[in-house]
């Protein structure tokens, strides 16, 4: 099986953690990748436009594997396969995905487990649920910052020391992008307001 899997460096490095395993051909531009002829396809570099899409559903049935946090199969293509993969999310051995139907989900799950991964499936929701609650964490954080409860520094301190977290909910922030944040928050608060940005999210 060939596998062409579209990522920058960084990606590249928290997807093959323990290495690339020769099914796998690595590129940098959505040009090269699409030109590319393979049995599935990896798009990490996703984002939602109509000419991608339609570009990518050219492959179909071949399995497409999209990094899609906050648009749902639904926003793009109910035959895609979705994960998380956010910065500092890609690299854990258990990757959050959405996907229609068994042999999507068995398919994915083969692919996967050949660089070490593991498919943890969820509901097809934005945001999936481990950046649903990391973005909730840093908003309330941003709401304390803009309440005078303490500092940056200071609650990224305190969040690390006292929870066993990897960073700081600001420090999360920028690796994840504050856009990336603020955007989940904007498309979650349409479902419930006290999912509203909190000032300084930018």
């Amino acid at each position: 099986m060939k596998i062409v899997v579209l990522a920058n460096k960084n990606q590249q490095e928290e997807f093959f953690t323990r290495g690339i395993k020769a099914e796998f051909q690595v590129v940098d531009t959505f040009e090269y990748f699409i030109k590319t002829d393979a049995d599935a396809y990896i798009d990490l570099l996703y984002n939602k436009d109509e000419s991608r899409i339609k570009e990518l559903k050219k492959f179909l049935p071949r399995p497409i594997i999209i990094n899609s946090v906050i648009d749902t199969l639904a926003d793009s293509c109910d035959q895609f396969i979705r994960i998380n993969g956010w910065p500092t999310f890609l690299k854990s051995t258990v990757i959050e995905a959405a996907a229609n139907g068994p042999e999507s989900k068995e398919v994915a799950d083969n692919i996967l487990s050949l660089v070490g991964k593991k498919i943890e499936w969820v509901p097809d929701q934005p945001g999936f649920i481990s950046a649903r609650v990391i973005s909730m964490i840093i908003n309330e954080a941003f709401w304390a910052l803009s309440e005078g409860v303490s500092t940056k520094n200071e609650i990224d301190t305190a969040m690390k020391l006292g929870t066993n977290y990897p960073y700081g909910p600001f420090e999360w922030a920028e690796i994840i992008g504050a856009k990336n944040i603020k955007e989940l928050l904007r498309r979650m608060a349409e479902e419930d307001s006290k999912y509203k940005p909190a000032p300084g999210i930018e």
